[in-house]
């Protein structure tokens, strides 16, 4: 086993992490462009299976196995937003960091937190230093392959399918719902979480004592998709679009925020049920905002004219 710094290679990964990020981050403020962003970070994770696997010289098959679900997962998902960002031309996300060099300096070192920490489980298998379950298989990888597999499947699926319907001229003004997304809105952010809750499971046969610290991969994604950049960002852009649209709402009310289940059965819970189990939290609902601005712009305007009487 080759090691360097520490024979987890937790800094040797941390090191490359931000090397590559600020590599690319030169690139993305010198030129003013937002294309290569999310290359950066599916590829650092590419980099860091790679690197962690080889430096380890074990060749375990759950080392092999790990590394190659990262290695598929991290491909196809680079190529797919760079081939993206490519036809649409920008970034939106981006429209108040571009010119500010700091603002955008601060996305970039976030995206190499993002890609260390949810990176642990594979680092940490990878060192292979646990030689008593190095060499065979436990139930933990069993169902953490299928897990990965499905969360991998359902991630490409959707994808493509709201690629295709947006490349649809028919479907220009529309919000897609087809395939995955008829019965759940952000289907790719449900295939992300799990997959990589599928990885952390793998990880769990080698782990002893503090490296039970690597739980912060799936709680780190779960996060930043549900409460940060990923389903509050996209809910309230579509919410101010197309709130005056009654099939709109009713496409809101019975398709579920994450999980995939059926309309029907999900139109029918009560609200509280669907927030405590479904992740249909207050924070995506955006629709009666500017009724309620209308209002408060009204009322101030009644209590200024009494006022002034």
């Amino acid at each position: 086993m080759v090691w360097v710094l520490d024979e987890r290679n937790l800094a040797l990964c941390a090191i490359v992490t931000a090397g590559m990020q600020f590599s690319f981050f030169l690139v993305a403020c010198s030129c003013k462009f937002d294309k290569v962003t999310d290359f950066a970070g599916g590829t650092n994770f590419v980099v860091l299976a790679l690197l962690t696997f080889l430096m380890a010289q074990t060749w375990a098959a759950r080392q092999i196995m790990v590394t190659t679900c990262i290695i598929v997962w991290g491909v196809r998902l680079s190529g797919y937003l760079l081939y993206r960002i490519i036809k649409i031309g920008e970034d939106k996300r981006f429209d108040d960091k571009r010119d500010s060099c700091l603002a955008f300096a601060g996305f970039w070192t976030f995206q190499a937190f993002w890609v260390f920490t949810v990176s642990l489980p594979v680092i940490i298998v990878n060192a292979g230093i646990n030689a008593e379950v190095r060499d065979y298989w436990t139930a933990q990888d069993i169902v953490g392959l299928v897990l990965f597999i499905l969360g991998l499947l359902c991630e490409a699926i959707s994808d493509q399918s709201k690629f295709m319907f947006r490349n649809d001229p028919a479907n220009k003004g529309k919000w897609c719902d087809t395939g995955l997304w008829k019965v759940s809105r952000h289907p790719n952010y449900f295939g992300e979480i799990l997959l990589w809750a599928g990885i952390f499971i793998i990880s769990t046969s080698v782990l002893s004592y503090g490296e039970w610290a690597v739980v912060l991969s799936p709680i780190f994604i779960s996060a930043i998709l549900l409460f940060l950049s990923g389903i509050p960002l996209l809910e309230k852009k579509a919410d101010e679009r197309f709130r005056k649209n009654e099939q709109y709402r009713e496409y809101k009310a019975r398709t579920s925020v994450l999980i995939p289940l059926p309309p029907p059965c999900y139109g029918c819970l009560p609200r509280a049920l669907k927030c405590l189990f479904c992740c249909e939290f207050p924070l995506y609902d955006h629709l009666n905002e500017e009724t309620e601005k209308i209002t408060v712009t009204k009322d101030l305007v009644a209590k200024t004219e009494a006022e002034t009487v």
